[in-house]
């Protein structure tokens, strides 16, 4: 595993702005925060052999510095279930990225973890000109993208901090329990927001970071990101 520092500086070197997923879910797993279980495949053996180390079912996703929205390019398979599938799935998605983005520079495909869905959850933070690193967080779905149901907090949090975030969203009787819902491990978000205010706080190259969605499970069960996405840039830029 490379370090952080590293991590950071080959994008910056290459002239990337969006660390590739594997980079990002490494920095998430250095910070003790909860990824799932991944592995980069070049050929369609290598992506079936993660596969069975990860356990099914998985997800591959095509891994691009060049390609924003996978899915448009056909670049994303879910819930596979075997090594056959797995391979076929390999050979698919290089077929439509080929196609339909044929100058692409292709990373390899990630294999993936599938994550069991469950009520989700975003966290994310970026660097506001006069405050600084600031972390922010809300409910998944409809509560971020219509109600935009979010609370903010300035860099560095503590857990208090963290905690209030959850009690000031509209919507927070959902994470205590409402109905057929149980409550969710507040303890398991609370961790996340931290960690992501500590990866804000050391690494003043990440000018965004989004953990989009993290499914939260019942209290005690903790919590899973399902996806990431991690923007760098020279501080000095």
């Amino acid at each position: 595993m490379s370090n952080v520092r590293d991590i950071i500086a080959k994008a910056l070197g290459e002239g990337r702005s969006k660390l590739l997923e594997h980079e990002a879910y490494e920095i998430l797993e250095k910070y003790g925060l909860p990824a799932p279980k991944y592995g980069l495949a070049k050929t369609p053996e290598e992506a079936a052999e993660i596969a069975e180390k990860i356990g099914y079912p998985v997800v591959l996703k095509i891994v691009s510095p060049d390609i924003v929205h996978k899915s448009d390019v056909g670049g994303v398979i879910l819930n596979l279930n075997s090594a056959k599938e797995v391979k076929e799935a390999f050979n698919k998605i290089m077929g439509n990225v080929k196609e339909k983005a044929p100058k692409a520079k292709i990373a390899g495909i990630l294999v993936q973890e599938m994550v069991p869905q469950d009520l989700e959850v975003i966290v994310g933070a970026t660097r506001d000109p006069i405050f600084g690193p600031v972390v922010m967080f809300g409910l998944g779905g409809v509560f971020v993208e219509v109600l935009r149901d979010v609370s903010f907090r300035v860099v560095p949090l503590t857990e208090e901090d963290a905690y209030e975030m959850l009690e000031e969203i509209k919507a927070k009787k959902i994470l205590e329990g409402y109905r057929h819902i149980k409550p969710r491990d507040k303890k398991a978000i609370v961790k996340i927001i931290l960690g992501v205010s500590k990866i804000m706080e050391e690494n003043p190259e990440i000018s965004e970071l989004d953990l989009n969605p993290i499914m939260v499970f019942p209290e005690g069960q903790g919590a899973k990101i399902a996806d990431v996405r991690i923007i760098v840039k020279k501080p000095s830029q």
